[in-house]
């Protein structure tokens, strides 16, 4: 399995206290952020714009890790490779079918970045597992997608088995990630089950961030 790497929500971090939030996490052992995405259509919320990733490239060198969760990911997509995003992760729900999906992707990582595809807690992954060859990253979401501080849905846990059980049966150089409900313990649960990348962010940006980032890693 891959190095295990944290990704930092900035959705949770406290925008009363940015410039102060961002160099802990800069100094921590984090080594992506990301970023969330919301049209108000696909998921009832509204969060950030390309002008936004754009201004948070210029404060950190960590790689940007761009979840999008938008009804047309084929324009939102483009945009945000253009704001300089290095993993472009959009949802399987948002596309008309498989083969609309994998064609994002390797659009996508024509430009130059790397591509995602993120399953809601309903959908299965199933789908997915003859093309991992063609994706960076399947996002696993263990909440439902929209609001961060939910709780964390162990059974999601069922299709990062599924994932990893493929990716290394073929030895793909796919990433599992997930998203939702992450601290110490769940992240743990997530590790074992095959994760090597966990989203977090009230858990991190709630507490000292660095202690917080290592709290996480110790779970490898």
């Amino acid at each position: 399995m891959k190095e295990l790497v944290i990704a930092p929500s900035i959705l949770s971090l406290d925008y009363a206290n940015t410039s102060e939030q961002l160099k802990e996490l800069n100094e921590s052992n984090a080594k992506w952020m990301h970023f969330d995405v919301m049209d108000g259509h696909f998921v009832p919320n509204l969060t950030f714009g390309p002008d936004i990733l754009k201004g948070f490239k210029k404060c950190s060198d960590l790689f940007m890790d761009v979840h999008i969760m938008v009804d047309n990911p084929e324009m939102i997509s483009e945009i945000f490779v253009k704001a300089g995003a290095d993993m472009v992760t959009f949802h399987l729900e948002a596309v008309k079918d498989i083969e609309a999906c994998i064609a994002l992707c390797r659009k996508i990582r024509a430009a130059g970045v790397k591509a995602g595809v993120s399953v809601k807690p309903k959908t299965a992954v199933d789908a997915l597992l003859p093309y991992l060859s063609e994706m960076d990253l399947v996002l696993v979401m263990s909440v439902e997608p929209g609001f961060g501080g939910q709780s964390f849905m162990e059974d999601m846990l069922d299709k990062v088995r599924k994932l990893r059980k493929e990716i290394e049966a073929n030895n793909y150089d796919t990433r599992i990630e997930i998203d939702g409900g992450i601290n110490a313990e769940t992240g743990k649960l997530a590790v074992e089950a095959g994760c090597d990348t966990l989203v977090a962010g009230s858990y991190i940006f709630k507490q000292n961030i660095k202690e917080a980032v290592d709290s996480l890693l110790c779970q490898k």
